[in-house]
């Protein structure tokens, strides 16, 4: 089984950088697709950057040009850099992993991060 955990959370001003860490208990190679999502307080959860086995990073528009996601392989560690925040970035932040020699069909989740962003 592949487990997730997240760290990295936090309060900081608008206009504040801020790292997300997701340590997974597999090898990454092993792992079709990393993700990290989001959900804030009454809203949906929403999918904010993946980034593939093969190292192919996707964004949403939201936090594209100040979101980034990269792994360190050998740490077994996906990151998501974030800068130039907003309070509506303010957000329960979630790691996600799906597919691959462990999971196949399957996803699993982290127990998320608190992010919030003060004005």
């Amino acid at each position: 089984q592949v487990q997730l955990v997240e760290s990295g959370g936090g309060l900081v001003q608008a206009g504040g950088s801020l790292r997300l860490s997701c340590a997974a208990s597999k090898l990454l190679f092993t792992i079709d697709v990393m993700a990290w999502y989001r959900q804030a307080p009454g809203n949906q959860r929403e999918l904010v950057a993946t980034i593939t086995s093969a190292g192919g990073t996707t964004y949403s528009d939201s936090v594209k040009g100040r979101f980034t996601i990269s792994r360190d392989t050998a740490k077994k560690t996906v990151y998501l850099q974030m800068s130039s925040l907003k309070p509506e970035d303010t957000a329960v932040y979630y790691c996600n992993a799906r597919g691959g020699l462990y999971l196949g069909l399957r996803e699993v989740w982290g127990q998320g991060t608190l992010v919030t962003v003060s004005s």
